[in-house]
């Protein structure tokens, strides 16, 4: 590869690891261009992102980011996911290594914490921020339906109490 050619490697995975909100390092041994192409799908369709660089440039890239504490997981055939949703990324990393057993997660980084295996792992399990977006407008709708149906229930009672004198009287 050409001295230019690698200068704008390491410029673009910068900007990378610079703007992303969670980095997944997985190793990719033995994975067919089928596989990658599926990975790489499932990436895009969650608003994330899979790249396969060069451990050196990788390694360059990431002095002076935040999550330069990961460069010691860049050993051997290794990929990159990464997005801007922190929990993007390795939802769709840890799914796909359960479906395919070639694809190892060796850990990631949030911010600028860095994270082994497992922390990765429980990353995905969180909600993503859609989901937590959701839950927190529930909640603060939930109080609202509650003042109406308890505004509601003594009229009700009322009603149900003017109906059951009706039909004794009726009987």
């Amino acid at each position: 590869m050409e001295k230019a050619k690698k200068a704008e490697v390491v410029e673009e995975l910068q900007s990378v690891f610079a703007e992303s909100g969670s980095v997944v390092v997985a190793h990719y041994t033995g994975m067919t261009v089928a596989d990658m192409g599926d990975l790489r799908t499932r990436m895009r369709a969650n608003g994330a992102s899979f790249k396969v660089a060069k451990n050196r440039l990788a390694m360059r890239a990431l002095k002076g980011t935040p999550v330069e504490a990961i460069a010691h997981l860049f050993k051997g055939p290794t990929g990159i996911a990464y997005s801007k949703d922190p929990v993007a990324a390795s939802k769709v990393a840890v799914a796909y290594a359960k479906d395919n057993e070639k694809l190892v997660i060796l850990g990631g980084a949030v911010g600028s914490t860095a994270l082994d295996a497992n922390g990765v792992k429980a990353l995905a399990e969180l909600p993503s921020l859609d989901e937590l977006r959701a839950k927190i407008l529930g909640l603060l709708q939930a109080p609202a339906t509650k003042i109406a149906g308890v505004l509601q229930a003594p009229a009700g009672q009322l009603a149900r109490v003017i109906s059951a004198y009706s039909k004794k009287e009726a009987a």
